[in-house]
């Protein structure tokens, strides 16, 4: 009973992020459209790359809430894990694009008041959904749950970067700020991306 209702709970959660990054990347899209701002316009894309995930996830969970026989379960599981290990890589390889375009053509954040409050949004959701999906990933012992919350982490040091980078480049003139604290980033996509196609996250969620 306490696994069903944290399936519930996970579905729920995973549900909550789709709906949210659906229109965090709309406000981003659009707002980054007005203020010409590159660092805006790609976090919309990243948004867009993590509602393919939420989208798949939902279909993982789906399956255990039709109670479908535990192989197709495990083979749903490692799919999705496969899946959300690539979008770990594209994520690597976007912020490695725009964050080297920024550095190259020395291009200080645009300053945007509705692209400031999305990120700040962002900040304050997104790291207690992630925690919650954490939680439901050790509770139904998901390692695809696990790497779709990770990738929710993500999104939120994504929002940071792009505050620091407004910030700084405001208050300091530091325009690289926000394209180096975006690089420091990759190597952990990267390490999560490889992980979760290889399926090196499994044997945690089986003990965690």
């Amino acid at each position: 009973m306490m696994t069903r209702n944290w399936q519930r709970i996970a579905l729920w959660l995973v549900g909550a992020t789709l709906a949210y990054n659906v229109l965090e990347a709309v406000v981003a899209i659009w707002s980054g459209t007005v203020a010409d701002s590159i660092a805006l316009i790609g976090f919309g894309l990243d948004s867009g790359i993590e509602c393919a995930a939420a989208v798949a996830m939902l279909w993982r969970l789906g399956l255990e809430s039709r109670a479908a026989d535990r192989e197709r379960i495990e083979r749903g599981e490692r799919r999705v894990g496969v899946f959300i290990g690539w979008t770990f890589l594209a994520l690597a390889l976007y912020v490695s694009i725009e964050a080297g375009l920024t550095l190259w053509r020395h291009e200080p954040p645009a300053t945007s008041l509705a692209g400031i409050a999305l990120a700040c949004a962002s900040l304050v959701i997104m790291p207690l959904v992630a925690l919650g999906k954490l939680r439901a990933a050790r509770e139904i012992k998901s390692s695809a749950l696990r790497s779709e919350a990770k990738e929710t982490i993500a999104c939120a040091y994504l929002s940071a970067t792009l505050l620091v980078g407004l910030v700084a480049n405001a208050a300091a003139g530091w325009w690289w700020a926000d394209p180096v604290a975006a690089l420091l980033m990759v190597p952990w996509l990267v390490r999560e991306g490889i992980e979760g196609i290889r399926g090196e996250d499994d044997d945690e969620a089986a003990t965690g």
